[in-house]
């Protein structure tokens, strides 16, 4: 079940990738550059999956966590979300402009690619390289805090609303590589 949950966010992380391929295809069919054969019906109702497994993904880990809140204070903080979004952009730019999945070899390395990228993400918790929630408002901190006990811990944090030392907050920890700030106490 965890592994559903981490491919499912995995897939979240590309959901902007998967509509601008989505929207690829179709304006090509539309435009008469592509027909609508076999290949290019799969690569859209593959693609609306995925966006929709993505979504669930979102949900899944976010909304509907049974990952307990829990009171923190922050003791430092740096938001980060600047530092990756060369990082989402050069992907998306890179692997889907050039990429032309109307043809099998392309589509096959664009898979290849997907489950390579995959591998290394959940592997090193690349949870929060997510531009999806950069898209939906979201900034990434990277938070040092103390937990109920006082314990010093740090956590890469996701929060609508700017995240300040000596500030209180409720948080769900998913890992040190995945928390949400829910609200400020």
């Amino acid at each position: 079940m965890k592994f559903l949950k981490d491919l499912f966010l995995y897939f979240s992380a590309f959901i902007p990738l998967f509509l601008l391929l989505v929207v690829k295809l179709v304006v090509d069919i539309i435009n008469q550059n592509l027909t609508m054969n076999f290949l290019n019906a799969f690569n859209i109702a593959h693609l609306v999956v995925l966006i929709a497994l993505g979504i669930v993904g979102l949900l899944w880990n976010t909304k509907f966590a049974k990952q307990k809140t829990q009171k923190i204070k922050v003791v430092e903080t740096k938001e980060i979300t600047d530092q990756y979004f060369l990082q989402y952009f050069s992907l998306f730019v890179l692997f889907a402009v050039p990429l032309d999945l109307s043809y099998f070899n392309e589509f096959f390395i664009y898979i290849l690619v997907l489950v390579f990228i995959s591998i290394v993400y959940m592997n090193c918790g690349l949870y929060y390289i997510n531009p999806t929630l950069n898209i939906l408002g979201y900034h990434f901190y990277d938070t040092t805090f103390l937990d109920k006990n006082g314990q010093k811990q740090t956590a890469k944090i996701f929060s609508k609303t700017p995240l300040v030392a000596n500030q209180n907050c409720i948080v769900k920890i998913k890992n040190k590589n995945f928390a949400f700030a829910t609200k400020k106490s």
